[in-house]
């Protein structure tokens, strides 16, 4: 899979106050990347860094393999860009905002592109009312179809469900993991609301006082929280004493207890050894009925990085 975005020792400084701190990134085409942590973390700078709007103080960056340094108009545009506060011409309707920004990227025949953006982001029945009566979320909408009019292949997302309504924040994700699934766009969404970046991310970065403490999966940044160990539920038909002793027998977990459903145990194993202990089981005579890793939500992991890294080392 082609590297959309790379960034290597990447940093930002305003006199002594480092903003952005050897930053390492690699996100790949067609995913969705989460930059995670709370205002003034970097991540905005870190945005701007991308789109050839601040320059950056020391390492090296590419975007669609340009580097924004020196081609920062042709990473405009190529690169859609909804920003944290987004603003339209109120007095025009959401169509018209539309039409002048397709007008700005000199389109040609852009009514059908127009109409087609408006579908996608579920403002058709909205597209003729002035954006000055749109809701928040609504705005937020138009602003991803604004950001599209030009067809980007990356879309960059600075806080964009900040102060929507629970069902707007629901039609947004959808349209990002639409954006990314469907059409092919690689997102990166850069957020501090942890839930909403584990629903649709494929990957995380967790910035903390401008420094990237942890990068990977949920799953990957829990499993590094716990030393490589995970915690898995198996779920088994039959004797649960057997299965349990089955468990005891193989020699790659640990602390079995029991587990939520009845008959099924939960032990901890390197993750490495999840799957020779189904098979270890399997091969015992046990009926393996399911298996669910139980691993901390991106919350947990977070709020520990945060609070055990208050000073970030350089």
């Amino acid at each position: 899979m082609a590297t959309t975005i790379h960034a290597k020792a990447l940093t930002k400084t305003y006199g002594d106050h480092t903003v952005v701190n050897r930053l390492n990134l690699d996100i790949e085409a067609g995913e969705v990347f989460g930059l995670l942590g709370p205002n003034g973390a970097g991540k905005t700078t870190t945005i701007l860094m991308l789109l050839g709007l601040v320059e950056p103080t020391k390492g090296s960056i590419e975007v669609l393999g340009l580097d924004p340094r020196w081609n920062p108009l042709e990473v405009k545009r190529r690169v859609g860009y909804l920003p944290d506060a987004v603003g339209f011409y109120d007095g025009m309707t959401g169509r018209q905002n539309l039409r002048f920004t397709a007008r700005l990227n000199g389109l040609d025949d852009y009514e059908p592109l127009i109409d087609s953006l408006l579908e996608t982001v579920g403002l058709s029945d909205a597209g003729d009312q002035r954006a000055g009566e749109y809701s928040r979320g609504m705005k937020q909408r138009l602003g991803v179809a604004d950001a599209l009019v030009k067809g980007p292949s990356v879309l960059i997302l600075d806080e964009p469900t900040t102060a929507i309504d629970p069902e707007g924040v629901v039609e947004m994700l959808d349209l990002i993991q639409k954006l990314a699934k469907e059409e092919g766009v690689t997102v990166l969404l850069a957020s501090h609301l942890l839930h909403q970046v584990q629903t649709v991310c494929d990957r995380v970065a967790i910035f903390v006082k401008g420094k990237v403490v942890a990068q990977g999966t949920p799953y990957e940044l829990a499993a590094v929280e716990q030393g490589g160990r995970i915690h898995v539920e198996f779920r088994v038909a039959g004797d649960p004493a057997a299965a349990r002793a089955n468990l005891e027998t193989l020699g790659t977990v640990s602390g079995i207890a029991p587990g939520r459903a009845p008959g099924s145990w939960v032990a901890e194993l390197d993750a490495k050894d999840l799957a020779p202990t189904v098979s270890g089981l399997v091969s015992k005579g046990s009926q393996v009925i399911g298996v669910h890793r139980l691993d901390e939500d991106l919350e947990s992991i977070y709020r520990r990085y945060f609070e055990s890294r208050e000073e970030v080392p350089a």
